[in-house]
């Protein structure tokens, strides 16, 4: 038995560690130097080591995760090179450069597993390498300051190191503050609906100003809440105690007088970063605010003089090292306000001479909300800009600063490209697109929706369907479910308290909320709330009758979901075991005789009298009507039940309502959802609002997707740079244009290349002639169907535990004849298919080789089959599909279970060690799959009967859509994925060209 104590133990790794210098290194060398003069007996035995990892020494192991998490997310390290982060791999290369042998190894993977989570996804253009990992670490004083704070709020060492390199790649994509020559960079960064986007801006404040940058511009929303909300953001984990007392003695209360937080006594100051001093007496700098949680931007505070910095050496420019690093930053969080944004930009003009040294970086929340330049360019006059009050605004200090980098924030991925490329003075990220991984713990559209999901919806549970956990359908047939919405809101804060109760961390429950959304109208909106609170002063809570109700709701609905879901957290045996915290809920809620607020202004005075300050008021538990004031960049605190029937066909706006998105740590099992399925749209439509919303983050979802591949950077070039993903996302939103009628993107899309991955073009036809025409280009190809069907396998898999089978007919035609075909198709809008038809043409031995495809014509059960001869065919399966809203494409065209054979039969072709001779079906390296449905367009069954008469399809009412996948084989040498070409070859690097010039 070893004599070293485990304290003695950590010390002497500490030490050790630390002198590595982030490098992984000989362990035990580094570790007999730190342990020799002060322990030179210890035991530094890998087998010591290995003993206290297994025993569950907490120091060791998290002094090991911190460092291991680092090395694992280390972007292309000298001695990693060409190694991915976050794999095995890496953490085997980590290993051996560390000599550990194979037990400790596997002791350090149990304690510290390797967190595979995806990195962010960037797309940029080249920029000039400066933000060294030397160069971050020997200035790194508020960014440790930062993690430390994270670290203390229960923040994993993955996650810190997830938001490290997120934040790394915006920062090292700014114009280097020390650099003697001005430029200007702007950037995007793409997160998810409230899924803490602000960490990631604070990183890159951090960063930043640790880097040499001196003024900072936070722009905080458009109301005094979303601003002030930022402002504490910021001063508790970045600015800190110090910075904000400003030498006042914090026991001398008349020193404290006009203190935001101390000096009200703000229940939370303690939790404020501490840094132990004056920064700049720790040999760092301080920083100076120029605004304060309740004063936005009025004027400089001290005059002219708080923008004055001053230079210790007097004739070199403040962006000269010896000057920036020893000056203090200054820090304003402004909200987008007209009269707010013009008073800065006057107190700028008047120190105009310092501002071309002044390293500068404005941050800009929830970018595409009055940032964006929303005049109609045809109503502009000849020869001239007109811009809205903030663009024009921001457009302005962008000139005064020409230092200043700007980045946006936004969660809406196709924000950017309303912005004109061309315009130099607005602000089109033509730097960077960061789209920021989804992170751990977040509840998004993949919980809300069985997106792709094999399971047949018979089949579908609160276990593995995310629909039945948390959805609650609202129809004719269900009546409008408000009052069972009321007692969920009620049940679920009572299972909250129990669960506080018997030893689950309460912190997520300080707020407990509710959330009304029906209409967009103020009058509705009174209605509503006048209903609820109807509704809950007669719910007979404390009656018989109102518990009867609540407990047949807990047992049918939220006792099942909780036992399926979250079966590792108490839960009451009976509703009479819940019914003590069902009366102390309703105590909260009803507390001050008033369950319900109306969330309607536009005023701050407005929002000041709601007391709807998540952060100053210790418990918000109540039922919030209204919605569209709260839809960005606030936070819903504790957001549990959701009732939402809003129709609008403005996806970015449905996008943003999902307020229902976010973390929900301790309560995820009890997040309900009641929307409208079948909701009044204009005259005799009805939305499924829940299948609307299904499809925006489908298409969110897509675009991601494709960054994430293109933005693989090929032989050291990048495949797409900020400039083409206009003409990219026109893909998807074919009505994005530059913003000036004159004007068109020089960036066209020509190539999308997809070996191995489906092509599912969606923009079919609407004209009845032209879908006959269509499937009469089709009809050569169906005589290669054989009239045996063939019988598809999917094993079991993550989607479900069963063996899945399916019927199709099928047969083999030639590239040729395929090619043939789909270059005389139809569409909706000309030149859909065209960068992927430019692809499938070079499959004929010019890129790759294809020789043949497989055509697969599913079955559907017996059950649900409806066959008709199409043009004279064999009887196929008809299948409905409907188009989505809005849009002429439809959605998902081959159902999950046809595209994964396919994609199993591709797999399995990559060699043929890997094929499957038991499979009824089996394709060569150099075969496709084309999977064909002959779809009817409709909401039911009769449309698919409609379109049948005597056993044969009406050409005319059919939609002949398709699935390919190519073999993966069909690559190019180059690896490339994406082409684009310049229309005017004289102005590569310009974003947009005159209509004449192309």
């Amino acid at each position: 038995m070893s004599n070293t104590p485990a304290n003695v133990l950590v010390e002497i790794h500490t030490h050790a560690l630390a002198g590595m210098l982030n490098v992984p290194r000989h362990f035990a060398r580094w570790a007999a130097v730190a342990a020799d003069e002060d322990y030179p007996d210890a035991d530094l035995s890998e087998e010591l080591f290995r003993t206290c990892l297994v025993d569950g020494d907490e120091a060791l192991r998290a002094l090991w995760s911190r460092h291991l998490a680092a090395w694992d997310f280390a972007e292309d390290p000298q001695w990693a090179l060409g190694i991915p982060a976050r794999t095995d791999e890496r953490r085997t290369a980590v290993y051996d450069r560390l000599r550990f042998g194979s037990d400790l190894r596997k002791a350090l993977d149990a304690a510290v597993p390797v967190a595979k989570i995806s990195g962010p996804t960037v797309i940029t253009r080249d920029f000039t390498p400066w933000y060294t990992p030397e160069r971050a670490a020997a200035r790194s004083f508020y960014w440790t300051s930062y993690e430390q704070k994270l670290r203390a709020k229960g923040w994993s060492d993955a996650a810190i190191a997830s938001l490290d390199e997120a934040s790394r790649a915006v920062v090292e994509r700014l114009t280097d503050p020390e650099q003697p020559t001005a430029r200007q960079a702007k950037g995007l960064v793409v997160g998810y609906v409230q899924s803490g986007k602000t960490a990631n801006f604070t990183g890159v404040t951090a960063k930043a100003i640790d880097a040499g940058y001196r003024l900072v511009i936070v722009l905080g929303g458009t109301l005094n809440l979303l601003r002030a909300q930022t402002q504490r953001r910021l001063d508790m984990e970045l600015i800190g105690q110090e910075n904000i007392l400003r030498g006042a003695d914090i026991t001398d209360l008349d020193s404290l007088v006009g203190v935001d937080y101390v000096g009200d006594d703000d229940a939370d100051w303690g939790e404020f970063v501490q840094h132990g001093a004056r920064p700049s007496v720790l040999g760092a700098f301080d920083i100076e605010r120029l605004t304060t949680r309740d004063n936005d931007y009025k004027s400089l505070a001290q005059g002219i003089r708080a923008l004055e910095f001053e230079k210790r050496e007097p004739t070199r420019p403040l962006h000269d090292p010896a000057n920036l690093h020893h000056a203090a930053a200054r820090i304003l969080v402004v909200k987008k306000n007209k009269s707010v944004l013009t008073k800065l930009v006057k107190d700028l003009k008047q120190i105009r001479g310092l501002l071309g040294e002044l390293p500068a970086l404005i941050v800009d929340d929830e970018s595409d909300q009055a940032s964006v330049n929303t005049l109609d360019p045809k109503k502009w006059e000849q020869g001239s800009t007109e811009r809205t009050a903030i663009n024009g605004l921001l457009s302005q200090l962008l000139k005064l600063l020409p230092r200043a980098q700007y980045v946006g924030y936004t969660a809406t991925p196709f924000a950017n490209v309303f912005v004109d490329p061309g315009d130099d003075d607005d602000i089109f990220p033509s730097d960077f697109v960061i789209s920021l991984p989804r992170p751990s713990g977040y509840m998004g559209a993949q919980d809300f929706h069985d997106l792709d999901s094999a399971i047949p919806r018979h089949e579908r549970t609160y276990a593995n369907s995310q629909e039945k956990a948390h959805i609650r359908d609202i129809c004719e047939s269900t009546g409008d479910r408000l009052q069972e919405a009321i007692d969920a809101f009620l049940l679920s804060g009572a299972l909250k308290l129990y669960r506080a109760d018997h030893g689950v961390d309460d912190g997520p429950f300080r707020h407990h909320t509710m959330l009304a959304h029906q209409s967009v109208r103020k009058d509705d909106h009174a209605d509503l709330a006048l209903r609820v609170n109807s509704m809950w002063h007669q719910a007979g809570y404390s009656s018989a009758a109102g518990h009867e109700r609540l407990a047949a709701l807990w047992a049918s609905d939220f006792a099942a979901v909780s036992d399926a879901r979250a079966s590792d957290l108490p839960a009451p045996a009976s509703y009479e075991e819940l019914r003590p915290y069902v009366n102390a809920a309703r105590q909260r809620i009803g507390s001050g005789g008033q369950p319900v607020i109306v969330v309607n202004g536009d005023s701050d005075r407005y929002f000041d009298q709601l007391n709807l300050d998540f952060d100053r008021t210790p418990h918000v538990w109540k039922i919030l009507v209204g919605g569209t004031k709260l839809s960005r960049g606030f936070t819903v605190e504790g957001l549990t039940i959701t009732y939402y029937r809003r129709t609008t066909q403005q996806a970015d706006t449905l996008m943003q309502m999902g307020r229902w998105f976010g973390f929900r740590p301790g309560y995820r099992d009890l997040v309900r959802l009641y929307i409208g399925r079948e909701e009044p749209f204009g005259r005799n439509r009805y939305a499924d609002l829940y299948e609307a919303y299904e499809a925006i983050c489908r298409d969110e979802e897509t675009f991601r997707e494709q960054l994430a591949q293109y933005a693989v950077v090929v032989d050291g070039q990048p495949q797409i740079t900020p400039m083409q993903v206009p003409p990219l996302v026109a893909q998807h939103l074919p009505w994005i244009r530059p913003s000036a009628r004159n004007k068109m993107f020089n960036a066209e899309l020509v190539e999308i290349r997809s070996p191995g991955r489906p092509i599912e073009p969606a923009s079919y036809p609407l004209n009845n002639a032209a879908l006959k025409r269509n499937a009469e280009r089709w009809r050569p190809l169906l005589d290669s169907l054989t009239p045996a069907p063939t019988t598809f396998t999917n094993p079991p898999d993550d989607s479900s535990s069963l063996t899945r089978t399916f019927e199709a007919l099928t047969g083999t035609v030639s590239h040729s004849d395929l090619v043939s075909v789909l270059s005389q198709l139809e569409w909706e809008r000309p030149g859909h298919f065209d960068p992927h038809l430019t692809y499938l043409s070079q499959l004929d031995g010019t890129l790759a080789k294809v020789d043949d495809w497989l055509l697969i014509s599913p079955r559907l059960a017996a059950s649900k089959r409806i066959e008709a001869h199409v043009l004279g065919s064999l009887p196929l399966s008809l299948v409905r599909r409907t188009r989505q809203a809005g849009k002429t494409s439809f959605g998902r065209i081959a159902s999950v279970e046809h595209r994964t054979a396919a994609q199993r039969l591709i797999d399995a072709a990559r060699s043929s060690a890997e094929a499957h001779p038991a499979e009824s079906a089996v394709i060569g390296s150099t075969t496709g799959v084309a999977l064909l449905y002959p779809v009817v367009e409709g909401d039911s069954h009769s449309n698919v009967h409609a379109a049948v008469r005597n056993g044969s399809a009406d050409p005319s009412k059919i939609v002949m859509a398709f699935t390919l996948i190519p073999p993966t084989s069909a690559a190019s040498a180059d690896r490339r994925l994406v082409r684009f070409r310049a229309r005017n070859s004289r102005h590569t690097d310009d974003a947009t060209i005159p209509v004449s010039s192309s």
